[in-house]
């Protein structure tokens, strides 16, 4: 089982989370890109050559329990990833990932999308 597999399995929702101090910027980080919805910045536990987290500065503590009124953000997120993706030169293709709970490998409680690109990226991807 993988670390951030073995975090998932005991993580849990926080009243705050690393994230949210990011966003804060209560704790510095190299921000590759910023609105006035998300943040983005590179995954320090990278699995591709790009690997970066795109995270909405309102929490979201998982997909599963989003709801519809956080349908824009969403969205929102996904249009990120995309000006994101050109920014750093992935003509070719990347891959855009939600982990959700604990089987799904999420060990921060803050949604946030992984964008992963500058290689040939693999099929099945778990």
């Amino acid at each position: 089982m993988s670390d951030e597999i073995s975090k998932a399995q005991v993580a849990q929702p926080e009243e705050d989370t690393i994230f949210g101090k990011i966003v804060r910027k209560e704790i510095p980080t190299d921000i590759i890109y910023e609105d006035d919805q998300c943040v983005a910045f590179r995954d320090i536990a990278a699995q591709a050559p790009v690997h970066i987290l795109v995270v909405p500065k309102r929490r979201i503590v998982r997909l599963a329990t989003a709801e519809e009124s956080d349908a824009a953000l969403l969205g929102h997120l996904m249009i990120a990833a995309k000006k994101i993706a050109v920014q750093m030169g992935l003509s070719d293709g990347y891959r855009v990932v939600v982990n959700d709970g604990p089987q799904g490998g999420q060990s921060v409680y803050h949604i946030h999308l992984h964008l992963l690109g500058g290689r040939q990226l693999g099929w099945p991807p778990g």
